[in-house]
């Protein structure tokens, strides 16, 4: 069943806070729900529908469909990291196009920053049921050892150089200085980025994504709500989702699942990436932005590089715009996911509402797209195709 034009993104908000201490991830949550309902001009007596993923209370909707009081007809608490939101916005999609749902509110929040988790650095910690457990456990992988390893391994299948990876870094900073929310503001240059501490052996620490508590919410409905609502039409063209395994110990480290993800989505929605004009893509490590541009078919393997090097990614002066709110680099990672920021920011430059230095001209077609879990020891990704009516 296809969802083309038979869902529309009529709310998105993206909480402020980037340290919050003082809140409940509860609270963070609700404060998101609320802010997405008023934008939408709606109110929680219409939800019917909940979405979330393991950031909520308890790891289940149903503590948060209590918390928010809702009344479902539907909910779906599918787990499968920091893309979960973009394919619960497919989910969503297909539930209201099946009738289960009219209005489905979808949340994620999420203290990492105010509760001091080491990310990227502390060693994974792996369930003592997890089949890989006894193989892995020994060695102490870290998030950023495993991206590093990747990083070396597409430098030397393709000549992809360091400062091809800081090129990316620039062009999030260019954006998040026009972002008041953004908790790094600060435009960076090349050398900024490659003078950098080394994290993970080729990343530097300019390389990799912020830490920040916070959240954010969106509200999918159907074609007929959305037209009765006073906001500009965010239709749901495209989407795909997919798992991509280890094979066994057997991966190709240079590949994510945007190599499938991307051209379902595409297909679906009737476009190709020549037809994108803003895309959010996500930025947990600048090769994943590498890799994920030459697996959607924006680039050639191997030549993201030389690309993202000729300032492409800069809103107003390249040729794909990309990640105009800073991105997960610079701007926002709530609860260590980005997948909601990607969605709204997309929502925003297709309703002509981010900032103005970085609002894209005519953008009628945008992409959101990323991975969940870690790449290389096996992954989730998910590609939304968004469009203006």
């Amino acid at each position: 069943m296809t969802i083309k034009n038979k869902a529309y993104i009529v709310g998105a908000y993206e909480h402020p806070t980037r340290f919050a201490p003082d809140k409940s991830v509860a609270q963070l949550h609700a404060e998101s729900a609320l802010g997405a309902l008023q934008d939408a001009g709606l109110e929680l007596k219409d939800v019917d529908g909940y979405f979330c993923a393991g950031d909520v209370p308890g790891g289940s909707p149903i503590s948060m469909a209590e918390y928010l009081n809702l009344n479902l007809s539907w909910l779906d608490g599918t787990e499968i990291g920091g893309c979960s939101y973009i394919a619960h916005v497919e989910r969503a999609a297909q539930a209201i196009a099946a009738g289960k749902c009219r209005v489905a509110l979808i949340t994620l929040a999420g203290k990492p920053k105010s509760t001091g988790v080491a990310t990227g650095t502390a060693t994974r910690i792996l369930g003592p049921e997890r089949p890989e457990t006894p193989w892995d456990l020994p060695y102490k992988p870290t998030i950023t050892g495993i991206y590093g390893m990747i990083t070396q391994r597409h430098m030397h299948e393709y000549g992809t150089t360091a400062e091809q990876l800081a090129a990316i870094k620039v062009a999030a900073s260019h954006h998040a200085q026009y972002n008041e929310n953004a908790l790094l503001k600060k435009v960076v240059t090349v050398e900024d980025v490659i003078n950098s501490p080394i994290i993970a052996p080729p990343l530097h620490r300019l390389d990799c994504c912020v830490i920040t508590d916070g959240g954010g919410a969106l509200i999918v409905t159907t074609p007929e709500i959305a037209k009765s609502l006073k906001r500009p039409l965010v239709k749901v063209m495209g989407a795909s989702q997919t798992i991509k395994t280890s094979h066994g110990g057997y991966i190709a480290p240079t590949e994510t699942g945007a190599l499938k993800t991307g051209p379902e989505a595409f297909s679906e929605a009737g476009v190709t990436p020549n037809d994108i004009k803003y895309a959010s893509i996500y930025d947990n490590f600048t090769i994943m932005v590498l890799m994920q541009l030459e697996d959607l078919g924006f680039c050639k393997k191997g030549q993201a590089g030389q690309f993202v090097a000729e300032g492409n990614l800069i809103s107003g002066t390249g040729k794909l715009p990309w990640n105009t709110d800073g991105g997960g680099l610079c701007n926002n990672h709530p609860s260590n996911r980005g997948g909601i920021t990607k969605v709204i920011e997309a929502v925003r430059q297709l309703r002509q509402e981010a900032h103005p230095a970085v609002q894209v001209k005519n953008c009628d077609i945008a992409l959101a797209a990323g991975p969940g879990l870690v790449v290389g020891e096996g992954h989730a990704h998910a590609t939304l195709i968004l469009g203006r009516e």
